[in-house]
C-alpha cells in the first residue's frame, strides 16, 4: 500500500492551520489579520530555581494576551519572548515580569545586544 498520497495531504492540513494569520469575523465577513510578530531578549534577576522560578515564569508570559512564545533559559537568566506588538510591547512584557510573585522578587531588563557592522 502506498501511503505517500496520504501523508502529503496530512501534511498540507497541518500547514494550512499552523499559519501566521488568523481570520477574524467582522460585520459577517472573514477578514485575514497577520500578525505583527516581534522578538525580544529580556534578562532576569532573581530567579533562584528552574522548575519553581523560570518555569513558572515561562507559563505565565506564554499565558499572556498576545504572547505568541516564551522560553526561559534559568542558567542564564535570559526570556526570549515572541509576541505580537499589535497587542503588547516589550515594556509591558518587562512590567509583566516585575509584577510576578507579588512584584518583589524579579528584576527584568530589555537585552540590547551591539550591532555588528
Amino acid at each position: 500500500m502506498n501511503t505517500r498520497p496520504i501523508y502529503v495531504l496530512v501534511l498540507l492540513f497541518i500547514c494550512s492551520f499552523s499559519s501566521c494569520k488568523k481570520e477574524e469575523v467582522i460585520n459577517d465577513k472573514k477578514e485575514v489579520v497577520a500578525m505583527a510578530n516581534e522578538s525580544v531578549s529580556i534578562h532576569i534577576s532573581g530567579m533562584t530555581c528552574e522548575i519553581g522560578c523560570a518555569k513558572t515564569i515561562e507559563s505565565k508570559l506564554s499565558k499572556k494576551e498576545g504572547v505568541a512564545s516564551a522560553k526561559v533559559v534559568f542558567t542564564d537568566s535570559i526570556a526570549e519572548v515572541e509576541f505580537d506588538r499589535t497587542k503588547t510591547s516589550s515594556e509591558d512584557l518587562i512590567t509583566f515580569i516585575n509584577g510576578i510573585a507579588g512584584g518583589d522578587s524579579y528584576v527584568a531588563t530589555e537585552v540590547k545586544y551591539p550591532v555588528k557592522k
